[in-house]
């Protein structure tokens, strides 16, 4: 009895040094983002910030004009997950349902496309993008985010539909439902949680990623907030309390979307229970 309670305060000191760590970077660039322009150019920092401003987040509004590469992420991964999770599902359910030959072999290369490095991607989109006129341009940052998230999407999805029992859309077909009502009613509900971790995984690939939009995008007001964080400097000086204020910003919106699709997949995962 003794050894099993010893084994839980372990398990939660463990569990608590992990979360420490995990949140240490966060919470620094949170005290760096409102701590003063003088207390950062000090050589050495303390634990808490000094002179406490929000000066650089007024700032990174008023002068930087973020809103907009805010608004250009938005757009940009909002689309790119919406058509990754509509595609994926489709591919994903003809994959678990239908005696697809070669299924395995299908998988495999969808896992591996996912898996090709975005720097070989840059020279031959950036030569065809140049071509047909898509630099600097929304459709050059969705296309290649769909090229990344669409694979991810199609695998986590096809493994999650294949653990639905097919016997549940066999007996709402058999009470009179057609195949579109058995989808949408009966199947899509069911499979809630995993279109929601797909939908998760497509929107931080597209919302975090610097290098496609470094390659394609050139005027400031079509930057992400990726390439909108980098840019913060001139020839003289780096803005570290605006850099940080854009990171703390950029980062609201994925704990906000994170929170909300954690209590739909977990409202999905008590609506899909199925009695035996």
């Amino acid at each position: 009895m003794m050894a099993r309670r010893w084994g839980r305060i372990g398990f939660g000191v463990l569990v608590a040094v992990i979360i420490i760590y995990s949140l240490l970077p966060f919470f620094w660039i949170l005290r760096s983002s409102l701590e003063s322009s003088a207390g950062l150019s000090q050589p050495t920092s303390t634990f808490w910030p000094i002179g406490i401003t929000l000066s650089h987040y007024r700032d990174l509004f008023a002068e930087e004009n973020f809103l907009r590469p805010l608004i250009n992420s938005i757009v940009v991964a909002g689309i790119t997950t919406c058509i990754a999770v509509v595609l994926g599902s489709l591919a994903a359910y003809a994959l678990s349902r239908l005696p697809v030959k070669g299924r395995m072999a299908v998988l495999g290369f969808v896992l591996l496309v996912s898996f090709f490095p975005q720097i070989g991607m840059v020279g031959p989109l950036f030569l065809i993008f140049r071509h047909i006129g898509w630099l600097d341009t929304y459709q050059s940052l969705i296309f290649p985010y769909l090229i990344l998230s669409l694979p991810i999407t199609t695998w986590i999805l096809t493994a999650f539909f294949a653990q639905i029992p097919v016997e549940i859309e066999e007996a709402a077909m058999v009470d009179g439902a057609s195949i579109i009502q058995t989808i949408w009613r009966v199947f899509v509900p069911l499979a809630l949680p995993g279109i929601f971790t797909g939908a998760i995984l497509g929107f931080l690939l597209s919302w975090n990623d610097l290098l496609f939009a470094l390659s394609f995008i050139q005027s400031p007001n079509m930057f992400t907030v990726p390439l909108a964080l980098v840019n913060f400097r001139n020839a003289f000086y780096i803005h570290y309390g605006q850099i940080d204020a854009g990171v703390v910003v950029a980062s609201v919106p994925i704990a906000l979307v994170v929170l909300f699709l954690q209590r739909r997949i977990e409202a999905g995962l008590t609506a899909g229970g199925v009695k035996g």
